[in-house]
């Protein structure tokens, strides 16, 4: 039986219940939370009841998101390795959700239940919760946001996307991060039965518990009070503790490995993409030197030309030159020819004919001289382009052998990592992963500890005093390790 206080104000009797708090991850079944379809468990008479704070399509929050993001990444890469659409790029990869759902409820069907005082009192405290959910979780952003009270007890379904800005790895500077985006909230995570999802799960019940504290209803914690009941049932629900204990050891087990499957599957994609890039290299380099042939028999088709036009230029000149000399081998004229014929019949037409050869001369001339030019530009072209493609070649080996040697080098890594987990077995390789970055960050403490701050004697008398406690607390340790072995 519930607890139950009695508390008279203004001549209202208000009761203090004592309920349950769950907070949970959902499956995120979007068409279910919307109502498009009815579920066996859902009573449509009560669906008019449902309260949508927010309901948002998915596809368009992404593009608010993160289309700057793209636009900033995509610069400067090359077309293959441009981002073109990141919600599928999430969709289709492996290290991150599309989004998250979380749900909220208060009791149960037992004590709690639609269309009751209690389940009312419910629906007041899980709206008045949600309502700052946005402001106090800024780097979650709700797309879609619903308080059902049409199946047996009133419950949130809260679905958002994590993300986080100015983010300094590799990819995008905005991104999706469900880790880090609770990091920036200053949820940092503990060992592998503390995570960050973990921690701001808890917080956010201590939350809802506040509120619902305001409105008459207490935060029962379930503990051992229950020992009372019969063996049978006592056991029962011990092991239903234990198996809930061992999934969500398994739920810290996978949030605890997403960053380091998210570092090594960079690290194979960094190896794809000196292979795509060595590849590339490879075309380029084919292509430079069909480019750099091209040109050379371009530069002697053009010498051929030149060598074909230069004695077409010889002779026009040597024609010119003999034309210069007709006016002294004009024809005579007869012993009794008059002048007038003379020179209708014989002069006129010759340098009529001498004018239409010298003409035709001229402007085969100026067209030759053209053409010469054109190809003096077309073959001092052809020469620089040959120059610069000549480096181009050169930089691409330089580049291809640089790429060659990370290539080797990263898939000895790579090689490396696969044959110890061969060896050991996945599960022993995460532990002695997590032990290492255990040690490495008592080690880091450590080191602060021993060096004395800077500053004022306030700061070091206080780093003094923490040292001291930290030493006896160690003492203390050793000598219940120890005790009942002292000589």
């Amino acid at each position: 039986m519930p607890c139950l206080a009695l508390v008279l104000e203004s001549g209202v009797t208000n009761m203090t219940l004592k309920r349950t708090i769950s907070g949970m991850i959902g499956t995120g079944s979007l068409a279910h939370n919307r109502r498009e379809f009815i579920a066996e468990n859902v009573d449509s008479d009560r669906v008019q009841l449902n309260i949508c704070y927010q309901n948002e399509n998915l596809k368009e929050v992404y593009k608010e998101l993160f289309d700057e993001a793209v636009e900033r990444y995509n610069i400067g890469k090359r077309k293959d390795r441009q981002i073109t659409n990141y919600y599928e790029k999430i969709r289709q990869g492996k290290q991150e959700k599309l989004f998250h759902e979380v749900i909220f409820q208060i009791g149960n069907r037992e004590d709690m239940a639609v269309g009751t005082a209690e389940g009312g009192q419910a629906v007041k405290v899980l709206d008045e919760y949600v309502k700052d959910f946005q402001k106090r979780n800024p780097t979650l952003r709700v797309f879609g946001c619903y308080l059902h009270q049409d199946e047996a007890t009133p419950h949130l379904h809260i679905d958002f996307i994590p993300y986080v800005i100015d983010w300094k790895g590799k990819g995008m500077d905005t991104r999706v991060s469900l880790k880090q985006a609770l990091k920036s909230l200053g949820f940092q995570g503990g060992n592998k039965h503390d995570t960050e999802l973990n921690q701001w799960m808890n917080h956010e019940k201590e939350v809802l518990a506040g509120i619902a504290k305001e409105h008459g209803i207490e935060w029962e914690q379930k503990g051992s009070h229950e020992e009372h009941l019969d063996v049978y049932n006592f056991k029962k629900k011990e092991r239903k503790k234990e198996v809930q204990k061992l999934e969500q050891k398994k739920e810290y087990l996978t949030a605890e490995n997403e960053e380091l499957t998210a570092q090594i599957a960079e690290s194979r994609a960094d190896i794809q993409i000196l292979k795509d890039d060595k590849e590339q290299a490879i075309r380029e380099k084919q292509e430079a030197e069909q480019r750099a042939e091209d040109v050379e028999k371009e530069l002697k088709s053009l010498e051929d030309r030149r060598n074909v036009l230069q004695p077409i230029m010889d002779n026009a000149s040597k024609e010119i030159k003999e034309y210069g000399m007709i006016k002294t081998f004009l024809p005579e004229a007869g012993t009794f020819e008059r002048a007038v014929p003379y020179r209708e019949n014989k002069i006129k037409p010759l340098f009529i004919k001498m004018k239409n050869q010298i003409a035709a001369l001229a402007g085969k001339v100026v067209e030759l001289n053209k053409m010469v030019e054109s190809w003096k530009n077309k073959y001092q072209k052809s020469v620089e382009e040959c120059d610069n493609i000549q480096k181009q070649l050169d930089d691409v080996r330089k580049e291809n052998g640089k790429l060659s040697n990370d290539n080797q080098r990263l898939q000895e890594t790579s090689d490396r990592y696969d044959r110890v987990v061969r060896i050991l077995g996945t599960e022993v390789v995460e532990d002695v992963v997590q032990q290492d970055i255990k040690e490495q960050k008592e080690l880091e403490e450590q080191r602060r500890m021993e060096q004395m701050p800077k500053g004022s004697v306030l700061k070091q008398l206080e780093w003094a005093t923490q040292k001291s406690q930290i030493e006896n607390q160690q003492r203390k340790k050793n000598k219940t390790k120890y005790k009942g072995l002292e000589i």
